[in-house]
């Protein structure tokens, strides 16, 4: 049966580079922001919020599950590529730079503790256990413009992982048939 996947990257943080990026949590504006998502992607009819263990995407799917009137939980392997031990990057250039080497340079480790290609597998696994744990659901999963793009680009090889992930706005969501990953229309 061909159903719907609705696929978030997370609202605007509070970057705080004292602490690691897997802790920060949404701004005010980023909870305003997950709001004004929610009525976009009502028509969509999703049953269920399934987020990252991330507070950025924990509070993401609250804000947009909660008006919706939706059912949400976290799950693991959701997150962001694993950026343990990588310095806070406030120069946004350098920070584009290394995750473009990241997308270009796939098996290599260019920073914290997974390849593309391993968190690529991570991601796409966990999306195959959520939505066969949950096969009568529109499941919409919120996480990360990283994983994000690396679950595209693996269904779409053509899209441009680097173009696409800077595209990405902070909250933004795509919906996309299953089984069968077909494009990822923006909502």
């Amino acid at each position: 049966m061909t159903r719907q996947l609705i696929l978030i990257r997370h609202s605007v943080v509070e970057q705080q580079p004292n602490l690691p990026s897997k802790q920060w949590r949404l701004s005010a504006n980023g909870h305003l922001l997950a709001a004004a998502l929610a009525p976009k992607i009502a028509p969509y009819h999703p049953t269920r919020f399934i987020t990252s263990t991330e507070p950025k995407a924990q509070e993401t799917g609250q804000i947009i599950a909660d008006l919706l009137n939706v059912p949400y939980t976290s799950a693991a392997n959701l997150h962001e590529h694993d950026r343990t031990g990588a310095s806070y990057l406030p120069n946004k250039a350098a920070f584009a730079a290394l995750v473009e080497r990241f997308f270009r340079e796939p098996e290599v480790l260019v920073f914290g503790r997974e390849t593309a290609v391993q968190a690529q597998t991570r991601f796409i696994n966990a999306v195959n256990t959520i939505m066969t744990t949950y096969p009568n659901d529109t499941i919409a999963i919120v996480t990360h413009g990283t994983v994000l793009t690396l679950f595209a680009e693996y269904h779409q090889p053509h899209l441009g992982a680097i173009a696409f992930w800077e595209s990405l706005a902070m909250p933004c969501a795509f919906v996309t048939t299953w089984p069968d990953v077909g494009e990822l229309r923006g909502v």
